[in-house]
């Protein structure tokens, strides 16, 4: 979540009709919400029938983001966050009976700095010229469990600085997570329980950041972003479970690659990524696939706006993302059928 994740480009592909493109893999794309001011990072139950996502409410006066979840058959949406603060990176657990989110509704100042993020956006407006977004890492940013309904709160994370970015390993059993504890400029991996206790640091790349981590299928390795070879150049890696065996899947700097995400095989990823060798062009981000053992990627999406932040369903069926679509209209949540690429 660096100053170039949700920038969220406006350059038009210079594709004639990318929708054609794009229905090799994805089909009947349909856009699940839209009547948020803004909404994205979606994560599905592990039954596929629910998401949980981050959206700004119209009408409440906080202009950041809350948790919902939306019922995918009954069409009902729900939030499960205080309502206060800013929230972020939901997910849920692999039995569905707890979900997870980053909140800083604990800041005594929390809505002290609505006035502000509305005086900015008026701002913007006037100008007509969009501000370039930045991830601030809010050191009052905390883990909390919650039930599915957001009843039953309970923090997990209590250290100084920012604690986020968390999601289970598939027995449910630790969480995985992006903490700056050890110095404001060591965003690091941490893993811990479920409950809060035993954390122990996964990564050791100091004075960087490093952060968006998954657990492989089977638990035994996480896939992760970090920006270490060059500052808001995050480029991909995957790392054991135990700490060992670290290695970067991406590796060209004119790229920023982030929001990885594991399929159901184990051997798949999906990601967003985007060319910024050229300054003098927006870069327009889109999502790709790539086999984590060959590094062979296959572009999935071809929009003229943004597509970030892909997940998987649970049978890896559906893909789900966050995208403008058209480069105009304020970032929602899209899902469609998905056909994976054949390897040749």
């Amino acid at each position: 979540m660096l100053a170039f994740m949700l920038a969220l480009a406006v350059s038009a592909d210079p594709a004639a009709d990318w929708q054609k493109q794009e229905a090799e893999y994805l089909k009947n794309t349909r856009q699940v919400t839209k009547d948020f001011v803004r909404a994205g990072e979606g994560y599905f139950s592990p039954d596929g029938k629910t998401i949980i996502f981050q959206a700004e409410e119209p009408g409440t006066g906080n202009p950041f983001y809350q948790i919902f979840t939306h019922d995918l058959e009954k069409g009902s949406f729900r939030r499960v966050s205080p309502g206060v603060g800013k929230t972020t990176c939901s997910y849920f657990a692999p039995d569905g009976k707890k979900i997870i989110f980053a909140s800083s509704h604990l800041d005594p100042d929390a809505k002290s700095h609505y006035a502000a993020e509305l005086k900015l956006r008026d701002e913007e407006k006037q100008s007509g010229k969009r501000r370039r977004y930045l991830w601030d890492f809010d050191p009052y940013m905390e883990i909390f469990e919650a039930n599915p309904d957001g009843t039953g709160l309970k923090r997990l994370t209590d250290s100084k600085g920012y604690d986020a970015e968390g999601a289970y390993s598939p027995d449910g059993k630790y969480i995985v997570f992006c903490s700056n504890r050890d110095g404001e400029e060591n965003l690091e991996l941490y893993i811990m329980d479920a409950d809060g206790k035993n954390v122990r640091k996964l990564t050791n790349a100091p004075k960087c950041y490093n952060g968006g981590p998954f657990f492989s299928p089977d638990g035994k390795r996480v896939i992760f972003r970090s920006d270490r070879k060059k500052k808001d150049h995050l480029q991909l890696y995957v790392i054991n479970a135990d700490g060992s065996g670290e290695r970067a899947l991406t590796d060209d700097l004119n790229w920023v690659h982030w929001a990885p995400y594991w399929h159901k095989d184990g051997k798949h990823i999906v990601y967003t990524a985007a060319d910024h060798s050229d300054p003098t062009k927006r870069p327009n981000y889109d999502v790709y696939w790539m086999n984590v053992d060959t590094g062979k990627k296959v572009r999935l999406t071809a929009a003229p706006g943004a597509d970030v932040l892909p997940v998987f369903s649970p049978d890896g069926s559906k893909l789900m993302w966050t995208s403008t679509r058209d480069g105009r209209q304020p970032a929602q949540l899209y899902i469609a059928d998905f056909t994976p690429p054949v390897e040749k």
